[in-house]
């Protein structure tokens, strides 16, 4: 793992695989602000995903002027516009952990973030009319293995006894025969079902909210340049930063670094700290048995090496009741080593697009039925996340070189830790990095020398969701 985590990280690749919410792209996919790159700003933001968007919009909001976002590729290119959309905390998966190595409270800070990340998301889509198929449900984990199952009412167990009445500890647990009954799962196919989970969880076109809250920002006075890689940012004597792409050089006073798993490109320091790792993805057509009603929430499965999320198009959007389904790392050579440490999103692992296309049968058994007349995968395609050695976010500013901030590595966990990270952040960036922030920011998140010592070993925990 350290040889592939010592693989020097690349700039986002030309002619990416075509995401499935990206099949028809938005206005301003291609948009730069101004003909050409000016010469001063106040503030460069790099990235153009969920991140960097909520980093502007707050600034913005809150009065900044100057403000200049550069993107790589086309807008909400990387990570954000490849996810499934699935805002899904599953906290009890990383508690146990968290709470041996950081305490009770922290763990429970993280969990309460991330709950709280979701219900702002959904909140802020619907405060500002963003059509981007916004859905709060529920969800269910279908758990097949017997230790993941023991350890998942261990983990349920100590976030009830740590937040007792809390929502962020609301969960259900549920029999093999409630999985068959309620859940379609575990019923002539794959029968191994040990039992499921569900709590308070949602999906969304991750692609159209950002593309959304770009456009509040370009309102606001956004100068979005895209199609342009920033090459390095390299610091100035007199203070500021040089920032450096093939269309010329922008000065800025400050820099904020939204490149997830991209950052090592441009800040050294994050090599072997920042891992990127290579998701895959899929949306298929249900099966002609499949509820003409939907199903009842959205899933994860989890199985001895892996696990597998699954996302249902809600009502009303468009390919309505198509299930987007990503995951089947453990598929690829060497149970997905390869897939660290590579940034090429422009080709798939043939196996792990194989074995993704076969899932939805096994899981569903005979509730799935015939495959649909059409085929039953309509589009596939990866997506490159980020990961760090202690399965934590890196967000705020690099230690010794003031004013620049970063808020990256989430672990393929974005859709929960992204937007509130953001707001952080930006507190931070304003001075208002005191104990309010401190209540409810995980300490844990920030920027430390001690966490650049740390070796990369892998995923730290199983989580249900890439984004």
């Amino acid at each position: 793992m350290e040889d592939r985590a010592a693989i020097p990280v690349t700039l986002p690749r030309d002619n990416p695989t075509r995401s499935y919410w990206q099949l028809e792209v938005d206005d301003i996919a291609d948009l730069r602000s101004t003909e050409s790159l000016p010469d001063e700003a106040d503030t460069v933001i790099i990235g153009s995903g969920i991140t960097g968007a909520a980093v502007a919009f707050n600034l913005l909001r809150n009065g900044a002027q100057g403000l200049v976002m550069i993107e790589a590729r086309q807008a909400c290119s990387g990570a954000t516009g490849r996810n499934g959309g699935h805002t899904k905390a599953a906290s009890y998966l990383s508690f146990l952990h968290h709470q041996h190595e950081h305490g009770t409270e922290m763990a429970a800070k993280i969990a309460r973030l991330e709950l709280a990340n979701i219900r702002a998301v959904h909140a802020f889509a619907r405060e500002h009319g963003i059509d981007c198929d916004s859905n709060p449900c529920s969800t269910v984990d279908v758990v097949y293995d017997p230790k993941q199952w023991a350890t998942a009412q261990k983990a349920v167990k100590a976030m009830q006894d740590a937040m007792p009445g809390e929502e962020a500890s609301v969960y259900t647990l549920h029999s093999p025969g409630d999985m068959r009954d309620r859940f379609y799962c575990g019923k002539g196919g794959d029968e191994g079902v040990c039992g499921g989970l569900s709590y308070e969880a949602g999906s969304l076109n991750a692609y159209k909210l950002v593309i959304g809250v770009l456009k509040l920002s370009l309102k606001k006075g956004l100068n979005l340049q895209t199609n342009t890689p920033v090459t390095s940012v390299s610091k100035l004597p007199r203070g500021g930063y040089l920032i450096d792409t093939p269309r010329g050089t922008i000065t800025a006073r400050r820099v904020v670094m939204a490149t997830n798993g991209y950052t090592a490109r441009l800040l050294k320091r994050f090599q072997g700290t920042i891992v990127p790792l290579r998701g895959h993805v899929t949306a298929q057509r249900p099966g002609r048995n499949m509820p003409n009603s939907g199903l009842p929430g959205t899933y994860s499965f989890f199985y001895e090496k892996g696990y597998d999320y699954m996302i249902p198009r809600p009502q009303g959007s468009k390919f309505e009741g198509d299930i987007v389904i990503g995951g089947r790392l453990t598929s690829a050579v060497s149970e997905g080593l390869n897939e660290y440490g590579t940034t090429d999103d422009t080709t798939e692992d043939g196996d792990t697009m194989r074995d993704l296309g076969n899932t939805l049968p096994q899981y569903f058994g005979e509730n799935w039925g015939a495959d649909h007349p059409e085929g039953r995968v309509r589009s596939q395609w990866t997506g490159i996340m980020g990961y760090s050695p202690d399965g934590l976010p890196f967000v705020g500013e690099m230690p010794g070189e003031k004013d620049l901030w970063v808020s990256a590595s989430f672990q393929g966990h974005g859709m929960v830790l992204c937007w509130m990270s953001a707001k952080a952040l930006v507190e931070m960036m304003e001075g208002r990095d005191g104990g309010e922030l401190r209540r409810w920011f995980p300490d844990v998140f920030r920027i430390s020398e001690s966490r650049f010592d740390l070796t990369f070993k892998g995923r730290m925990h199983t989580r249900g969701d890439p984004s």
